[in-house]
């Protein structure tokens, strides 16, 4: 449990500072705002308490710990995450958003590095700068918006001033992480440590020295008890080592600010929020470690190759021109990142059973945050556009089966989509691929990024009206993922090309465009109608031919045998 009167006294909170800001005013107030904000000429900086006289009986008023009379000079970092609901600022209702850094005399302005497009930019940035204090006390974090042509428009803007921050009883100097580590990119960055920390607030607050045990912290009469799951969160290779500063840091919560910014000509209305915080290290101290690392995450280069070798029990849509056969000119497309990115196989012409053979290979490279699991495209937005805009999108595969027309629009027969990161494993026969396998709640499931080469069957369906799927065929599949370097070493060409070459489909013989081969139909429906009857005509002549010929040759034959020549 956790004693709400011991968390008032060890409470970490960033706005209850000890100093106050109040300014200094010349002339007389006015009722316009714009005025009196002009005649601020300078900030008194204290703090003002009042208490009753006598103090209660056993209490003594605390006596502030007062600043020193002199300058100190602090290392600050800016770690500045990203924005949110930023105000649009463009016809196209975005912004081209980038951070601008006030801290005394010092501008920092990171406009090479805009976001484009974007209302909740992430910048992952941090800004080092060196500052004295009370001289370089206000810090202003300014959202702005690139534009090509004129002036760069203020977003908005948050003020914080860093000497309140510095001198707070709360110790506000350094963002705290939710776990100790003692190494790697999350290293404990304070010069003190969570222990020491701690016992620091308890003895500003009167209270008695921590005590540590397994699960749990005392302090004097409190106690506060850590559920398993918190305890188990902490175990690995150092937990004996640093178990104290586990249980001491497990009092404070992490500090990320998120903060409201505001555009002076729009008092009052929040231009959206920023997400941050400030680390801030004495000179005179021993120097902090490296900052952190918060550089947005980079996507991975991916290759997705995709063989399509055959489908089966396809719906026939058409009847055929001369004989009025149900038949389909079966041919399967896909894409991974949008129609646009679209690739088809060639057509297997006069399909009469649903089956289609392909052996043809789609190539699909791509880009893909794993955290996120998105697939990242950079692209313009339209022709006018000036640069590109980085777009995340689900990483889904959707192949498609069409009826090829050439006198009318293409028909859509049915499709499957694969979410790469689980999708129903194939099965290993036409007759064993049903519906059923869609259900991924009792079917395994398969992440390609792990198992990185699958083959299978996997049905085609469309939805009625009433939302119910209907079986209108089945695919047979291979997928193959590789990385960048690994596709570079082992190339392969698209459809059934060079290099690492598909062989060619062995296609029935009435797979055939009838308009472009006359004869073959002829030949093809000719026959494929009227063999038997051919056959039967051909044994029938052969009969009479023969028949004749005896006939004919009896005659003459038996002359001879009488007279005997």
């Amino acid at each position: 449990i956790y004693p709400s009167e011991l968390e008032a006294q060890l409470e970490f909170n960033f706005f209850r500072e000890w100093l106050h800001s109040f300014a200094l005013y010349r002339g007389k107030k006015t009722d316009d705002s714009t005025e009196d904000d002009n005649r601020i000429v300078g900030f008194f900086k204290g703090a003002i308490k009042v208490y009753r006289l006598p103090p209660p009986k056993g209490q003594e008023y605390p006596i502030p710990n007062v600043p020193a009379n002199e300058p100190i000079h602090v290392l600050v970092r800016i770690y500045i995450i990203k924005a949110t609901d930023l105000h649009p600022m463009d016809l196209n209702g975005k912004a081209d958003p980038y951070v601008v850094l006030h801290l005394g005399g010092k501008r920092i302005s990171d406009k090479d590095n805009y976001v484009s497009k974007q209302l909740n930019p992430v910048f992952g940035k941090c800004f080092e700068v060196e500052v004295t204090f009370p001289q370089d006390s206000m810090l202003t974090v300014q959202i702005y918006d690139w534009d090509l042509v004129g002036s760069d428009d203020l977003i908005g803007e948050t003020r914080i001033d860093l000497e309140n921050r510095f001198y707070s009883k709360h110790r506000a100097t350094c963002g705290l992480s939710l776990r100790y580590e003692d190494c790697g990119y999350n290293q404990w960055r304070d010069p003190m440590k969570p222990t020491q920390i701690l016992s620091k607030l308890c003895k500003i607050n009167k209270l008695d020295m921590p005590h540590y045990f397994q699960d749990r912290v005392a302090i004097g009469k409190y106690c506060l008890t850590f559920s398993d799951e918190e305890v188990i969160a902490w175990n690995g290779p150092n937990t004996c080592r640093n178990r104290d500063e586990h249980l001491a840091l497990a009092l404070v919560p992490e500090h990320i600010e998120s903060r409201p910014l505001f555009n002076p000509d729009k008092p009052g209305i929040e231009q959206g929020k920023i997400e941050m915080w400030v680390d801030m290290f004495p000179m005179d101290m021993p120097p902090p470690g490296p900052p952190v690392d918060i550089s947005p995450r980079k996507p991975k280069a991916y290759e997705l190759r995709v063989i399509i070798w055959n489908t089966d029990d396809v719906v026939l849509e058409d009847d055929a021109f001369f004989t009025g056969e149900k038949m389909s000119d079966i041919y399967v497309k896909g894409w991974l990142k949008g129609p646009q990115d679209m690739q088809s196989t060639d057509i297997h012409y006069r399909s009469l059973t649903g089956e289609g053979n392909f052996n043809w290979r789609f190539i699909y490279p791509f880009e893909y945050l794993a955290a996120e699991e998105r697939i990242v495209l950079s692209r313009k937005e339209s022709l006018f556009s000036w640069d590109e805009t980085e777009v995340k999108i689900p990483a889904r595969l959707e192949l498609q089966v069409w009826d090829a027309d050439h006198f009318s629009a293409d028909d859509f027969l049915g499709a499957i989509s694969f979410d790469l990161n689980r999708f129903p494993r194939g099965a290993k026969s036409s007759k064993l691929c049903t519906l059923d396998m869609l259900n991924t709640d009792n079917v395994p499931t398969i992440n390609i990024f792990k198992q990185k080469r699958v083959r299978g069957w996997w049905p085609f369906y469309i939805k009625k009206q009433n939302e119910e799927m209907e079986l209108t065929g089945k695919v047979e599949a291979e997928f193959h993922l590789l990385s960048k370097e690994e596709a570079e070493q082992n190339p392969a060409g698209f459809g059934r090309n060079e290099p690492d070459p598909l062989e060619k489909p062995n296609r029935p013989d009435a797979s055939f465009m009838w308009f472009v081969n006359p004869l073959k139909s002829i030949r093809y429906i000719v026959w494929h109608n009227y063999k038997w009857a051919i056959l039967k005509a051909l044994i029938l002549c052969g009969i009479i031919l023969f028949f004749i010929i005896f006939v004919y040759s009896v005659p003459g034959y038996s002359v001879k045998k009488l007279l005997g020549a």
